[in-house]
C-alpha cells in the first residue's frame, strides 16, 4: 500500500524561536499589532510504501531518528492511503 504522510515539526514551547520573534516584529511594524505570537515550523510530505499495521511505527521511527530533533522539537503526523486510479 502507498501512503502519503504529512509530518509537522515545531519547536517545543520552552525553546526560544528567534525567527518567529523576527516575523512577529515585522508584522507589528506593518501594522498587524494583534499578532500575539509567531512560531516557525516545518511541514514534510512523504510517500511511503508500507502496510497498514506498520506505517505509524515506521513514521514515528523516522521522526525520532532523523526528521525531528526530539531534544528541541515536537512532531505530529497525518497518514492517508493513496488510492490508485
Amino acid at each position: 500500500m502507498l501512503f502519503e504522510v504529512k509530518v509537522y515539526i515545531s519547536l517545543k514551547e520552552a525553546v526560544l524561536d528567534p525567527a518567529g520573534a523576527a516575523v512577529k516584529g515585522s508584522l507589528h511594524h506593518l501594522g498587524y499589532e494583534g499578532v500575539e505570537d509567531v512560531r516557525i515550523g516545518k511541514v514534510m510530505t512523504l510517500q511511503i510504501e508500507s502496510t497498514q499495521d506498520k506505517i505509524e511505527a515506521t513514521v514515528t521511527e523516522m521522526c525520532d531518528k532523523l526528521l525531528a530533533n526530539p531534544v528541541i522539537e515536537d512532531y505530529r503526523f497525518e497518514i492517508e492511503e493513496v488510492v490508485s486510479q
